[in-house]
């Protein structure tokens, strides 16, 4: 499979950036979901699964310390009271520290009703423990937008599930890919240039399961590029199905 295109998204749940090239680590790609929106009443982080506005910020890395975002307004933010304001409740912009995030999603999206919460993996704010880089494929995809699906990696083909249970060669890393991603509700929401649209979710629960797209993590650090391949390198141990609601 040929790298199409690759993302990071500096704030869970806001808009993220596309990149020509990137490092993989062992967090994944570096600045991915390392900030996050954090409810200071109810001490979760606050996703587009709970709050569908943080889809239309922006992020941007500036540098291993820094995160800039851009607010819908085109006002650049500056302090937590400015983010407060604008999703008219006390929140917080906060680096992921070493306990893991506490997050939420409701069992039934139809209704949103329902809500069941966990506590993520340490040093990100990333979903769950099993997935650091997240990898769909445009025979997946259709014609949806891959922005509804916030991967990391884009490649050509399709049968990116066929590869849970394998180590593959993304650019120089090698990844063990462990799980297959269940979907939630956040592919449905609006975002710039993209409508709400229920009949998404309805359609992967129908056709796949409620799961699309492969989650990952890193065994060896490398680098990749745009143009470059996803190839299989060996059988993994560590294949798993599925990781719930991850992806945001």
């Amino acid at each position: 499979m040929r790298v199409l295109q690759l993302w990071r998204y500096p704030v869970k749940s806001m808009a993220g950036e596309r990149l020509d090239e990137s490092a993989v680590d062992d967090l994944g790609l570096p600045g991915d979901r390392w900030w996050g929106v954090v409810d200071l009443e109810t001490g979760k982080v606050l996703t587009a699964k709970r709050e569908a506005r943080l889809l239309h910020a922006r992020a941007r890395l500036v540098s291993d310390d820094e995160v800039e975002v851009e607010l819908p307004d085109g006002r650049l933010l500056t302090s937590d009271d400015q983010l407060s304001a604008w999703l008219g409740r006390r929140v917080s912009l906060q680096r992921a520290g070493e306990s893991g995030g506490h997050f939420e999603n409701p069992r039934d999206f139809e209704s949103e009703t329902d809500w069941v919460d966990w506590q993520g993996p340490p040093r990100a704010w990333h979903d769950v423990r099993r997935a650091r880089v997240s990898v769909v494929s445009t025979g997946s995809l259709g014609l949806w937008d891959v922005r509804r699906f916030r991967p990391n990696v884009l490649v050509d083909g399709d049968g990116e599930g066929a590869l849970v249970g394998r180590s593959v060669r993304l650019g120089t890393a090698i990844l063990s890919v462990t799980t297959l991603i269940e979907r939630c509700v956040v592919i449905t929401r609006e975002q710039p240039g993209i409508t709400k649209d229920l009949d998404v979710l309805r359609q992967v629960n129908r056709e796949h399961d409620g799961l699309l797209a492969v989650g990952a993590l890193v065994e060896t650090p490398g680098f990749v590029t745009v143009g470059g391949q996803l190839l299989v390198a060996e059988q993994s141990p560590n294949g798993d199905r599925p990781a719930a609601a991850a992806g945001a």
